[in-house]
């Protein structure tokens, strides 16, 4: 059956599910656009303010009557709302309570966050060689791709297939180099594009998040999309953070954004356990002479300015590139390299300054 066909399938199974009120869901107006991937199914409703109890036996509703039709691709409904959250302080003072706490996720125990403030800093395969040189320093580590309209990761990894999913719709979250790695890019079709508003692509991550089986990870790294936007905000809001590592490069263009990814997480109580300089410097493999294409020492200077730990410089050599593109990261493929001890000693470092990540 093909994706519209199953699109269609499910608006004709929505007509049999009632809310509030009285109607059938599929002539709802706050349903939104039913998206189909090769695995996977996703829709939002949106309600009004206060009404999420309400509507919440439709929304189960929807999903048994989705699933039936779905060709055994996973299902995920979300239930949002427009209602703005006011920060705690300010809704208690007001007497309305605050944000939901911020929940563990059961099968991890510390999350650090990997964000940039723009695109095209290398952010991605800074996550992933930074999670397998946790990984070599003994900690039991997850890789969570929270980039859901760019993500890279399985390409990083070498990753093929969608991850299995048990009866219970739980996610068996994929084996690569030792992590365990969930992301979005596993089940889409190539080249197929994420076309979701924030409140589908929140759900989305919470379902990633919430709904895979972790095995006692030490800790999951999470690779952020670049920006400030609903992804990041959700995640800050809703789990707790160990704290997040920001990537930059050198380039003023890059570290004015990076700025700005800082504000935000001190803004949301995340602490900034430092900043990672990526495409540092080139040695030219020929000569050895060394260029400074998009400058030297911005980041370093930008972490003494606003009193952040500098983890350190990560060179711009083709190595790294060529093994991210062949999925195949440079800390384990060639483990004992210059390239993959930038990535190991940014992971010491961290470690040395927070030794309870580990058992």
């Amino acid at each position: 059956m093909s994706n519209d066909a199953i699109v269609s399938a499910i608006k004709a199974a929505l007509q049999s599910v009632t809310i509030p009120g009285g109607g059938a869901l599929a002539g709802y107006g706050g349903l939104s656009e039913i998206i189909v991937t090769q695995n996977a199914v996703a829709f939002a409703i949106s309600v009004a303010p206060g009404m999420e109890a309400a509507f919440g036996p439709s929304r189960t509703a929807a999903q048994q009557a989705a699933e039936k039709v779905s060709q055994g691709r996973k299902v995920m409904v979300s239930l949002t709302s427009d209602r703005n959250q006011a920060a705690t302080g300010q809704a208690k003072a007001q007497g309305r309570p605050g944000p939901a706490p911020r929940e563990a996720v059961p099968g991890i125990r510390n999350i650090i966050a990997v964000g940039s403030g723009k695109g095209g800093v290398g952010k991605s395969t800074v996550a992933a060689n930074l999670a397998l040189s946790f990984k070599a320093e003994g900690l039991r580590v997850g890789l969570l791709d929270a980039d859901l309209y760019g993500p890279s990761v399985p390409r990083l990894l070498g990753i093929e297939g969608k991850p299995a999913v048990r009866a219970d719709g739980i996610f068996s979250p994929h084996q690569a180099y030792g992590l365990e790695v969930m992301s979005i890019g596993s089940m889409l079709t190539p080249n197929q594009a994420v076309v979701w508003r924030g409140p589908m692509a929140t759900s989305a991550l919470r379902q990633l998040l919430r709904e895979t089986q972790w095995d006692d990870l030490d800790l999951l790294v999470v690779d952020l999309p670049p920006g400030t936007g609903d992804i990041q905000i959700s995640l800050v809001q809703s789990v707790p953070l160990f704290g997040a590592v920001v990537v930059s490069t050198p380039q003023d263009l890059a570290l004015i954004d990076a700025k700005k990814a800082m504000d935000m997480l001190l803004r949301t109580e995340v602490p900034i356990l430092g900043i990672v300089e990526n495409m540092s410097y080139f040695v030219a493999p020929d000569t050895g002479t060394r260029y400074d294409i998009f400058g030297h020492g911005g980041a370093r200077q930008a972490a003494a300015d606003l009193d952040m730990p500098f983890l350190g410089e990560i060179p711009l050599v083709m190595a790294i590139r060529e093994t991210s593109d062949a999925g195949r990261p440079v800390v384990v493929s060639a483990p004992n390299g210059p390239e993959a001890e930038a990535f190991r000693a940014i992971a010491r470092q961290i470690l040395a300054s927070a030794p309870q990540l580990r058992r």
